[in-house]
């Protein structure tokens, strides 16, 4: 038993009946403002950060250290004896 056209045309009556032609319009207003969105995203995350790429302040032949180096180093606890 397949749907054919009658039937297709009842339930997009009984729809346009239920919703109002205005919100549906507006439901597929929505929808397509999510898949552009949904779109950006994806795109955003193909191209690589800008943030990612070597600061402006540093010179090529710099070389940064991690923060363990850098830290000044903490006293000794001297309470457990």
């Amino acid at each position: 038993m397949s749907i054919g056209l009658f039937q297709i045309l009842i339930i997009a009556l009984v729809i346009l009946v239920l919703f109002g032609r205005g919100r549906i319009s507006e439901m597929m207003g929505d929808f397509g403002k999510g898949v552009k969105s949904f779109r950006q995203g994806v795109s955003e995350d193909d191209a690589p950060p800008a943030a990612a790429s070597a600061p402006a302040a540093e010179g090529p032949n710099q070389e940064v250290l991690p923060a363990e180096a850098t830290a000044e180093p903490q006293p000794a606890d001297k309470t457990a004896g």
